[in-house]
């Protein structure tokens, strides 16, 4: 018929159909690849686990948007209350903390203040900074049923520190009775179930026997409590530290680069580092053997 197009074969609804899937299949294997639960970003949208952003602003506080982004759900207030405490209580320890030492060194070498926070937050290792989550992991082992008093005589044995038990500069951690407390009341309005304070108790209680000095908790196990009581994973327990402690290290970096100063390095400049190698010598080719020190 005149004027009438006969359709090519593979140009009906069904393949542009068909044709539209296989596209959105294979867009969707490249979306999917960073795909997250955590938040959907979209042209004019932001929303964080679900909540339109523009809704959390004004109404949460920092701690109950850590808590959502971290758990999905937005706290209990009592919940919100017991993680700002912990988080403030161990945003500083001085400049002597080898994280903020670095932080400052960093600061006065011309980096700028992200890299020096950088500098300082990448030496919460093991050592500095993982003893919160080496104590949640001893506390899990009270509430699981092994006695507080026979952990302690392995960690002796071993002559290893408890971790979250003690302290190199404070005879009584100051933020220890603050935190414990909250707990206390935490647990005594059944916010908490009370398990790992218990623990944490009892482990104190061992450390104490025999001694005529007892062995407080510091703040990695006051905060190791909060945080095993609130049900955080012991690896966010050193998260949530590091998170807490980077704040320090971002005052301290900025305090820094407001001095002044430039490549302040671990000594004041009139001292220098002690020296325990050979004593002064000289290269001599004539010989064979080793170069021997002078004296």
């Amino acid at each position: 018929m005149s004027g009438t197009t006969v359709p090519a074969a593979g140009d009906g609804p069904e393949e542009d159909t068909a044709d539209g899937d296989q596209r959105m299949i294979a867009e969707r294997s490249v979306t999917d690849w960073w795909s997250t639960a955590v938040s959907e970003i979209q042209p004019g949208v932001i929303r964080l686990r679900g909540y339109p952003v523009e809704e959390l602003i004004g109404r949460v506080t920092f701690a109950e948007q850590i808590w959502l982004m971290l758990r999905g759900e937005l706290p209990t207030p009592g919940q919100g209350r017991l993680l700002e405490a912990a988080l403030v209580a161990a945003v500083d320890h001085g400049p002597q903390a080898p994280s903020i030492a670095a932080a400052r060194m960093a600061a006065t070498c011309g980096v700028g203040l992200n890299s020096a926070v950088a500098t300082g937050a990448g030496l919460l290792g093991d050592v500095h900074g993982g003893a919160g989550q080496q104590c949640m992991e001893v506390l899990q082992r009270v509430v699981d049923g092994e006695e507080a008093a026979a952990i302690v005589a392995e960690y002796r044995r071993r002559r290893a520190y408890v971790p979250g038990f003690g302290h190199r500069f404070h005879p009584r951690d100051p933020r220890r009775d603050p935190l414990l407390a909250l707990v206390r009341e935490a647990a005594h309005a059944g916010e908490v179930p009370g398990r790992a304070l218990e623990a944490g108790l009892a482990l104190e209680a061992a450390l104490a026997e025999g001694r005529v000095r007892p062995v407080p908790m510091n703040i990695d196990g006051a905060t190791a409590i909060i945080y095993a009581e609130l049900g955080f994973p012991s690896e966010l327990g050193r998260g949530l530290f590091v998170l807490s402690r980077s704040v320090g290290i971002l005052a301290h970096a900025w305090e820094e680069t407001q001095s002044g100063a430039r490549i302040k390095g671990p000594l004041p400049r009139p001292l220098l580092a002690g020296y325990h190698g050979v004593p002064k010598r000289h290269p001599d080719r004539t010989q064979s053997g080793p170069v021997r020190g002078e004296g």
